[in-house]
């Protein structure tokens, strides 16, 4: 029987403590489902991960079930209109942390900042910024690494195996466009729900 979770964590890897019963559902919901995790995540302190094809709801959904699963604490920036009363106590329950939109730095610059400020911190992104097709990445998950001296850790969605997967850690040299061609080349061959790739050719119909 193949294992539905990659290998444990290693000890620079930001985790929660004590969330025994979200690990317990975590681990529930990415078995019912059908899905499985498959690599390696690296034992470092800090990283922007990046996860593609962005395609369907779910993926928020058996994403945060993994990482539960595994007991790994990962931070994510939303808009502060998220974290107010009602839902707000669940947005930060998963990792949520609001961002200050009259703040003149900017998501970027405050994500930055949190690097800066933090021991141990993975920022979780989805590069698309949307579940459309699109022909390329928006660069804020860029600026966030290169700005904050972070590496990338490329993860992906692979809907016709229902597999989740880790990919080696990307050190961006600077050269955004041929850093990006580059990660681009890593998520060529994984596919969304119905097919969708993680960047689309400008003739792709």
């Amino acid at each position: 029987m193949r294992s539905i979770l990659a290998p444990p964590l290693g000890p620079a890897v930001p985790v929660w403590k004590g969330r025994w019963l979200l690990r317990t559902l975590g681990r529930w919901v990415v078995r019912l489902s059908g899905w499985r995790v498959t690599g390696e995540f690296p034992n470092i302190p800090k990283a922007v991960v990046i996860a593609a094809p962005h395609s369907s709801a779910w993926d928020g959904v058996i994403g945060i079930s993994a990482a539960s699963a595994l007991n790994l604490r990962p931070t994510w920036m939303g808009k502060d209109a998220l974290f107010g009363p009602g839902l707000g106590w669940l947005m930060r329950l998963f990792g949520g942390v609001p961002t200050d939109r009259s703040n003149p730095n900017g998501v970027v610059g405050q994500t930055v900042e949190q690097f800066a400020s933090s021991d141990q911190l993975w920022v979780v992104l989805a590069p698309e910024g949307t579940r459309r097709r699109v022909q390329q990445w928006r660069s804020g998950f860029y600026h966030i690494a290169v700005g904050a001296g972070v590496p990338i850790v490329p993860v992906y969605f692979h809907y016709p195996e229902k597999t989740i997967g880790i990919c080696e850690v990307f050190m961006p040299t600077g050269d955004m466009e041929a850093d990006m061609q580059a990660l681009y080349r890593i998520y060529e061959p994984w596919r969304g729900s119905k097919g969708k790739p993680a960047v689309s050719s400008p003739d792709a119909s």
